[in-house]
């Protein structure tokens, strides 16, 4: 007598959670909520957590806490940590290619391509971790016996509004940040925040210190008010700002707080060109000190 078959059930696939990610965590929103993010298709793809104003302090709080030992590092351990960071997305250059194209359309390649880009961003800041110091800084000649040397400082902690170009133009503000010695908390792109949450699983699984970088998702038009106004975040970039009447009230807000901003036209970034050293230098203080000679 022949024996029955039985048919396994189909198997259901583990769906991914997204998270914040705040002081090396992963926490979900105080507040519960979360929105749909969508394809460049138009299709579902996953729920992300909608940050609040809560979220938007505690990330501070974190970035603070983490700034005397990031900005304290050496400038050679800086650009080592980083260059870690760089081996890993070398190492899931697969699901971040995957992650991009579903994002933004277009072929795998295509994809790949701006993958790649996005590492090679990432290698060529922290090439200059210990080298922005000799660019930046100086000595100075002064009439007296005086020697008068100027060194650039990290600012602090650095409010970053990223754009949408999910991982290259994400990596473009990023890392340049926090290279010099700054702590960021970043409001990742609205619609296409899910490689940036990919990429703080790699930056805590990395030598990163937690606290060094916090990323929320969510509406920026709902988050962003409450960085620019935060009296303990000492700059702002706002390059993914594309509403240019929420760009001026963040501003103004940072205005209260006296904070650097920075805020270049979008129509003018081409995230594949080099990009220079503006975005280094930006979020650098310059301490200048005298000593005397032959003391």
């Amino acid at each position: 007598m022949p024996t029955e078959q039985k048919t396994a059930p189909a198997r259901l696939a583990v769906r991914k959670t997204y998270k914040l990610f705040v002081g090396g965590k992963f926490p979900r929103s105080e507040s519960g909520r979360s929105y749909p993010v969508q394809g460049a298709d138009g299709e579902f793809v996953a729920n992300a957590a909608l940050a609040s104003r809560k979220d938007v302090r505690d990330a501070v709080v974190a970035a603070r806490k983490a700034f005397g030992g990031w900005s304290g590092a050496t400038a050679y351990n800086r650009g080592q940590i980083l260059y870690r960071i760089a081996e890993m997305l070398e190492g899931r250059r697969d699901q971040f290619a995957d992650e991009v194209r579903t994002a933004r359309g277009g072929t795998r390649s295509a994809a790949r391509a701006d993958v790649d880009a996005a590492i090679d961003r990432w290698v060529w800041y922290a090439g200059w971790s210990d080298k922005i110091a000799q660019v930046r800084g100086n000595a100075n000649p002064v009439a007296g016996p005086y020697f008068n040397l100027s060194a650039p400082e990290p600012t602090g902690v650095v409010g970053v509004v990223a754009p949408a170009e999910p991982l290259l133009g994400l990596v473009s503000v990023l890392a340049p940040a926090i290279v010099t010695g700054n702590t960021v908390v970043l409001l990742a792109s609205e619609t296409r925040p899910l490689p940036a949450i990919t990429l703080a699983e790699v930056l805590a699984t990395s030598d990163l210190p937690g606290g060094v970088v916090n990323l929320l998702t969510g509406r920026v038009a709902e988050t962003a008010p409450w960085l620019a106004g935060h009296a303990d975040v000492n700059a702002l970039d706002l390059t993914g700002v594309d509403d240019s009447e929420l760009a001026v009230e963040l501003e103004r807000s940072a205005a209260d707080t006296l904070k650097r901003v920075l805020r270049p036209p979008l129509a003018d970034v081409d995230w594949k060109a080099e990009p220079g050293t503006e975005r280094l230098t930006t979020f650098l203080e310059t301490k200048t000190v005298w000593h005397p000679k032959g003391a």
